[in-house]
C-alpha cells in the first residue's frame, strides 16, 4: 500500500518490531527468528530513516546476499517511498556493492576504465593454464586449487601472506598459482567475483582518502543475513561505519547453514566485541508456524551452541500434532505421502496448492511424481 504513512506502517508492526525500526542512535543487531517478519523490519526503517528522520536516501545503503532478495527488497521499499525520495537508494547483494566501489576507484586500484569481471570458468581457464604451465593437472586439482584461493581472498589474505604461512607442499603450490593468479587478473585489467569485496577492503584499509569518500557516502547501513557473511564482508562493514556507527544487521545464528563456504556465524560475537555500545533486539513472534511446531523447533534449536538465546512463540493457535511415520523404504515413503495428499483432497475438498512437500535432494521427487 504505497500510501500508507510511515506512522501507519509502524502501527502493524509488533513492538519488538516497532522497537528495532525506531533504533537509530547507535549499532543494532535485529536478533530475528525465521519468520518473524525480519523483511518488514528492514524495509520500514528505510523509508522511516528517509521519512521521518529526514535522511536522504542516497546515504543509505542495504545489503544482502542474492540479487532476488535484493530485488524483492527494492520492490517492498519502492512501493513505500513517493517520488523522489527513493533517489539514489543503494539496495544490493554485497557484489554489487563493491563492484559500485571499484568502478568509482579504478584509479587509486591500479586498473583501467572497461575492466573485466572473470566468472568463476573464465577463472578456472586461467588456472588451468598456470597450472599446465607445470605438469599436466586434472579437473579436480583445479578445483580444489581455486577454492582454496577463493578461501583466502575471502579471509583477505594476500599472496605474500599465503606464502609465507603455507603450511605443506599442496598449500605452498597452491600458493605460488595464486601469486601467478592474481598477476596475470591484473595484467588483463580484470578481476574475479571473490575481488569484488577483498579489493574494496584492502582499498579502504590503505588509503585514507578513498575511506573518508566512502564514509561521507554512506551514513547508514542496514545488513541482512549477517550470520552469513564472511571475514571479507565483516571488514568492509566494519569499515564503512566505524566513525558513525549508525548500522542495523538482521541475523540468527541458527539460520546459518554456509559455514564450508566461509561464513562465520561467530561475526555475531565480534561485532559486540567491535561495537560495545551495540543493542540486541530479539523477533521472537513467529508468523508462519502454529505452537506445535514452534514448540518443537524450540526444543531443537536448544540444542545448539548459542551466541543470543531466543524463544519463538506464535499467535497461531495449537495447530495438528506433529507426527513421525517410519516406512519399510522409499517407494513406501512415497505412496503414503502420495496417499495422505489424495485421501485429503478426495475427504476435504483441499488444492493442491494447500500442500507442501520438502525432500532432502531432488532424487527423492521422482518417486512421488510417480505415485502421485
Amino acid at each position: 500500500m504505497p500510501d500508507m504513512s510511515i506512522k501507519q506502517r509502524l502501527a502493524k508492526l509488533n513492538p519488538r518490531q516497532r522497537e528495532a525500526v525506531r533504533y537509530i542512535d547507535g549499532p543494532c543487531l535485529v536478533l530475528a527468528g525465521a519468520g518473524s517478519g525480519k523483511t518488514s523490519v528492514i524495509t520500514t526503517k528505510i523509508a522511516y530513516l528517509v521519512q521521518e528522520c529526514g535522511m536522504s536516501a542516497r546515504r543509505i545503503a542495504a545489503v544482502t546476499f542474492t540479487n532476488k532478495a535484493a530485488r524483492e527488497m527494492k520492490e517492498r521499499v519502492g512501493q513505500m517511498l513517493k517520488g523522489k525520495e527513493g533517489h539514489g537508494l543503494t539496495v544490493s547483494t554485497f557484489h554489487t556493492l563493491g563492484l559500485t566501489i571499484i568502478r568509482a576507484e579504478l584509479k587509486a586500484l591500479g586498473y583501467k576504465p572497461g575492466f573485466s569481471l572473470f566468472d568463476p570458468e573464465d577463472a578456472k581457464a586461467l588456472l588451468r593454464d598456470l597450472m599446465n604451465k607445470d605438469a599436466q593437472v586434472d579437473a579436480d586439482q583445479i578445483n580444489s586449487v581455486q577454492s582454496q584461493i577463493s578461501a583466502w581472498k575471502n579471509d583477505l589474505v594476500l599472496p605474500g601472506q599465503a606464502l609465507s604461512h603455507a603450511g605443506s607442499d599442496d598449500e605452498h603450490y597452491a600458493a605460488r598459482v595464486y601469486e601467478a593468479y592474481v598477476r596475470h587478473l591484473k595484467a588483463y585489467n580484470a578481476v574475479d567475483f571473490d575481488d569484488l569485496i577483498m579489493l574494496p577492503v584492502v582499498l579502504l584499509q590503505q588509503d585514507a582518502e578513498a575511506l573518508a569518500r566512502w564514509r561521507r557516502r554512506i551514513h547508514y547501513m542496514l545488513v541482512d543475513e549477517y550470520q552469513d557473511t564472511n571475514v571479507s564482508q565483516y571488514q568492509l562493514v566494519k569499515l564503512l561505519m566505524a566513525e558513525r556507527s549508525t548500522f542495523t544487521v538482521v541475523g540468527d545464528d541458527d539460520q546459518s547453514i554456509y559455514a564450508w563456504r566461509g561464513a562465520r556465524p561467530e561475526n555475531l560475537v565480534t561485532l559486540g566485541e567491535d561495537f560495545p555500545r551495540l543493542k540486541v533486539i530479539k523477533l521472537e513472534q513467529n508468523y508462519r508456524s502454529t505452537g506445535t511446531i514452534l514448540r518443537a523447533a524450540n526444543a531443537l534449536i536448544a540444542h545448539n551452541p548459542h551466541v543470543y538465546d531466543k524463544t519463538l512463540w506464535s499467535e497461531m493457535g495449537e495447530g495438528d500434532p506433529i507426527r513421525v511415520v517410519v516406512n519399510r523404504h522409499e517407494e513406501a515413503e512415497a505412496e503414503r505421502v502420495a496417499s495422505e495428499i489424495l485421501t485429503r483432497r478426495i475427504k476435504e475438498r483441499a488444492e493442491w496448492r494447500d500442500f507442501a512437500v520438502l525432500y532432502r535432494g531432488n532424487f527423492q521427487a521422482r518417486l512421488l511424481e510417480l505415485k502421485l
